[in-house]
């Protein structure tokens, strides 16, 4: 029998209160390493409040629940369900955990991101139970309530103040309490009080996390303040630290004969893939990418599995990295460390002359790379053919590029979206201060990894197509039309034509962004554009990937910091018999539920890694308030302008305020402010000057004062901008 919480739960329902854990053991034949799975699972359902443990160390069903209750969402499990909780819980056992459904008559949403309510939502919910488990109707969306919040506990004149670190907050809050253990900087979680003092905001201390002056506090908060889940259980380091490098056997046959090399960042800590090529005598290429076998590790439901489930994707800090694996996985057993045995899958694919894919065969094997070089040692090596390499490694990397220059002819033809911003890296130093920020140089290696791993996703994606395997695809879908319409409109203001009439296509925003580039205006129109484009999300069902040009694109190539990846790994194992560790039943069916919920981990992610580098970029700029800034317009708002420093990339915001003493008006056609007396404009993607007038490293934020003049313009009669139009308390604040 499976081991699942259905089973436990089964087994328990039919004979209350007679199974301990040895004989629940016997009754569901788990044997071996499972019973360990079967002691964490029966710890968490007696935690979770589904199970209840007596004396004997027997185990039954809480007790049923019915009618109707308010709950609060509290997290999203590791197989993506939403969970929940009684708001009022008076009874002396845990409160059980609930799994929330929203109604299947039309309340729930087609999309994750359209959902009506999730993590922190209150629903008034219909409890019901199904086959043992514990179900939450949602029958309406209830207000947020007090919600739990981050904050900096911080002393002024009249004494202690909790400053929240979310820029969103526009308050700060006075505790009601401050415990004797208090310090000055001390990070705390805080929630709102329903009662206040006046203008006073009152709030109640939580729990403590840490002091704020920490070298990485930029990083901790953003990861709390995001609920990105921390470190490991004891469980899961101990099943990282038993594992062993598997050997050569039908499943993994030997590849290290195979010149392999790694090209990465100069910070990277792991290495998850490995490329070499040759050439065919029909002057084509024979491409091998060897990407490190996470599945031989990480079993399907094991304690890594539901770890690795629940946090989705490792987290990239400057600081530091919150990894979706113990670090004696990603950092050694599964990264492809020269010149040490590593097991892996590796797909190798012939090309034409003419960079076109012929074929493609997937194999698991133990392979070793010769190599780990940075994107600009593998450039420079390139270009100068040095010889104070290995001569193995010298000419993989030239039979690499030559392989490039072929395929990107074929990348050429098929016209993925071309779209080239720079990217900005901040550099910090020992102590946890940033000592320099710096813009990413692009190389021609950059580019020649991108498309090598981007084959490999499509061989993947096809392979298990033609086999019809159920697996996870990376979903980019075209434009919406209401995007479309308002890239258009903002086009049209600098004379450039996108036609409605007709299918969008990436050889069609190409096209306009040359004539972008031709006017001068490439980084302003490339900003928009890429703002009209659709999220990528994961999708249960294998399908296309508008921005890459392609019918067939999953994500496979880096399963050390990305749980999709290693779903395509189990599904690759089932498709072609490479072993037993492949895709379980259960796993297939929650295809869907993974889907949504690595989307919305990914999303965290990104939110994670933007706010800590925005801390860390307030604090580097401090120092600098009051000095003017190159910068650009990045964002029109009807209350200010977002702007991006040139020199840091640093985001802020220009307060509509400060932009003269006339009323300001939104234009959202042409992406403007427009003034309502003289018909001046600050315009979306325009240089400009701006001072800095205030910087909160708490919440990295950053303030600016506009230092440039508006484009000269005349009122549009289509907008009536008359002043008596407006209400007076606007007109007074641009007064003052």
């Amino acid at each position: 029998m499976e081991l699942s919480r259905d089973s436990i739960l089964k087994a328990v329902s039919e004979h209350p209160d007679r199974y301990d854990n040895k004989a629940l053991a016997r009754l569901l034949k788990i044997k071996g390493p499972d019973r360990r799975l079967l002691r964490q699972l029966l710890n968490d359902m007696v935690e979770n409040g589904i199970l209840d443990k007596s004396k004997n160390k027997t185990f039954k069903k809480t007790a049923d629940l019915s009618g109707v209750m308010v709950i609060q969402i509290i997290e999203i499990d590791e197989h993506g369900d939403m969970l929940g909780k009684p708001e009022i819980w008076e009874k002396k056992l845990p409160p059980p955990q609930i799994i929330i459904r929203e109604s299947s008559s039309g309340i729930r949403a087609k999309s994750y991101n359209k959902a009506t309510v999730g993590v922190g939502s209150r629903a008034l919910c219909r409890i019901k139970e199904i086959d043992g488990i514990i179900i939450g109707q949602v029958i309406k969306r209830l207000g947020n309530g007090p919600s739990k919040q981050l904050g900096v506990l911080m002393q002024n004149g009249r004494g202690w103040i909790i400053q929240p670190v979310s820029k969103k907050s526009r308050h700060v809050y006075k505790p009601i309490k401050v415990p004797s253990k208090a310090n000055l900087n001390d990070l705390v979680w805080f929630q709102s009080s329903r009662r206040n003092i006046k203008d006073t905001r009152l709030a109640e201390i939580i729990e403590f996390i840490g002091s704020a002056q920490k070298g990485n506090t930029a990083s901790l908060i953003s990861l709390y303040e995001h609920n990105v889940p921390m470190g490991f259980s004891e469980d899961v380091i101990s099943q990282a630290k038993a594992l062993r490098l598997p050997g050569v056997s039908k499943n993994h046959i030997d590849l290290r004969h195979l010149n392999l090399i790694t090209i990465d960042p100069d910070d990277a800590k792991d290495f998850d893939d490995a490329i070499t090529a040759k050439p065919t005598e029909n002057g084509g290429w024979d491409v091998w990418v060897a990407i490190a076998d996470v599945a031989a590790y990480v079993t399907p439901d094991s304690p890594l599995d539901i770890t690795a489930r629940l946090k989705g994707n490792s987290v990239y800090l400057p600081d530091t990295v919150e990894p979706m694996l113990p670090h004696i996985l990603s950092s050694d057993l599964c990264s492809l460390k020269p010149n040490e045995d590593r097991a892996c899958i590796a797909v190798n694919i012939i090309f034409n002359k003419n960079g076109v894919k012929v074929s493609h065969c997937f194999h698991r094997g133990i392979m070793r790379s010769n190599a780990r070089l940075t994107y600009a040692q593998a450039q420079e090596l390139h270009k100068n053919n040095y010889i104070d390499q290995s001569p193995m490694v010298n000419e993989a990397i030239q039979n690499i590029f030559g392989a490039y220059t072929s395929i990107k002819k074929a990348r050429e033809n098929r016209a993925p979206l071309n779209i080239e911003l720079p990217e900005r890296k901040v550099h910090i130093d020992e102590k946890g201060n940033v000592s320099n920020i710096t813009i990413k140089e692009r190389f021609d290696a950059h580019k020649l990894v991108e498309e090598f791993m981007i084959q490999a996703n499509v061989a993947a994606a096809e392979s298990l197509a033609e086999k019809n395997i159920a697996t996870l695809s990376r979903l980019h879908e075209a434009p919406k039309n209401e995007k479309l319409k308002g890239l258009a409109d903002y086009l049209s203001v600098l004379d450039l034509k996108l036609s409605l009439g007709e299918r969008t296509t990436t050889q069609k925003l190409n096209k306009l962004l040359k004539k972008a580039e031709i006017k001068g205006l490439s980084e302003s129109v490339s900003m928009a554009v890429l703002r009209s484009q659709s999220q990528a999300v994961y999708d249960a069902e294998l399908k296309g990937h508008f921005g890459l040009n392609l019918t067939h694109y999953t994500h496979f190539t880096s399963p050390i910091r990305r749980y999709s990846d290693l779903l395509v790994h189990r599904a690759l194992i089932n498709a072609f018999d490479l072993g037993e560790d492949g895709s379980t039943k259960s796993e297939i069916s929650r295809l869907k539920e993974t889907a949504e919920h690595i989307s919305n981990t990914e999303r965290r992610a990104m939110a994670a890694e933007r706010d800590s580098k925005d801390r860390y970029i307030a604090t580097y700029l401090e120092k600098q308030v009051g000095v003017i800034f190159n910068a650009r317009i990045t964002g029109v708002t009807k209350f200010g302008l977002f702007i991006t420093l040139d020199e840091t990339g640093a985001d802020g915001l220009i307060p509509c305020r400060s932009l003269g003493r006339e009323y300001f008006i939104l234009d959202e056609k042409r992406k403007s402010l427009i003034g309502s007396d003289s018909g001046d404009t600050y315009k979306f993607g325009r240089q400009i000057k701006a001072k800095l007038i205030e910087a909160t490293p708490v919440t990295g934020g950053l303030v600016f004062e506009m230092h440039s003049k508006p484009d000269k313009g005349s009122i549009p009669k289509v907008h009536n901008f008359r002043r008596d139009n407006y209400p007076k308390r606007n007109r007074r604040r641009n007064k003052r």
